[in-house]
């Protein structure tokens, strides 16, 4: 199989980052190729200062993300959830490179709204860590960073899309910790 890592945190020095780490080890253990992305470290404009309206050329970072969802067979999205959602980087991304011609295609001429998928074929996981209880994330607060990725990959045509969290990371011992970075370092070879 072939996984493509989208590390959504900004900073290497991170819990998440060690969870990304691990996952991606399992994954290249179970003998997945891999690519990873790490959106901190990518040069873009965030912005699509024209919606769909215009045609804003790719930053050659935003060029080379393209190439490699399209490479991945399994593509796994690891962040943090901030404000109930996954920090403003990782929507960038999805917004300047998920754009109609790549990811999906809106049929002209339709009497309602249709589109093809562009992206069928291909499965994802979304994994994320958080301070609150995921129990409370998903039941409470309604789970909608899930709910927007899961979406958004379903518009794609990518299905089906699991999800793993890891939380409440600020109130984990040491122990459970460790705990969850065997776990992620066994789902990366699941995949």
């Amino acid at each position: 199989m072939k996984q493509l890592m989208i590390f959504g945190h900004p900073s290497r020095e991170s819990f998440c980052n060690a969870l990304a780490d691990e996952y991606c080890a399992g994954a290249i253990e179970s003998g997945s190729e891999l690519r990873r992305i790490d959106l901190g470290e990518l040069s873009f404009d965030p912005v699509l200062h024209q919606g769909y309206a215009g045609n804003q050329p790719l930053e050659p970072d935003l060029a080379m993300a393209r190439e490699s969802i399209l490479w991945a067979d399994h593509l796994v999205f690891l962040y943090p959830t901030w404000w109930a959602a996954p920090p403003a980087l990782m929507k960038a991304f999805v917004e300047r490179v998920f754009l109609p011609g790549f990811a999906f295609q809106y049929k002209k001429g339709a009497k309602v709204v249709s589109w093809d998928k562009l992206l069928c074929n291909r499965s994802a996981r979304v994994i994320s860590t958080m301070d609150s209880p995921p129990l409370y994330y998903r039941m409470v607060a309604g789970d909608p960073g899930y709910k927007m990725m899961k979406d958004i990959m379903h518009f794609c045509g990518v299905r089906p899309v699991a999800r793993s969290y890891f939380g409440s990371v600020k109130m984990s011992a040491p122990e459970k910790r460790r705990k969850w970075l065997r776990e992620i370092r066994r789902l990366g070879g699941l995949a």
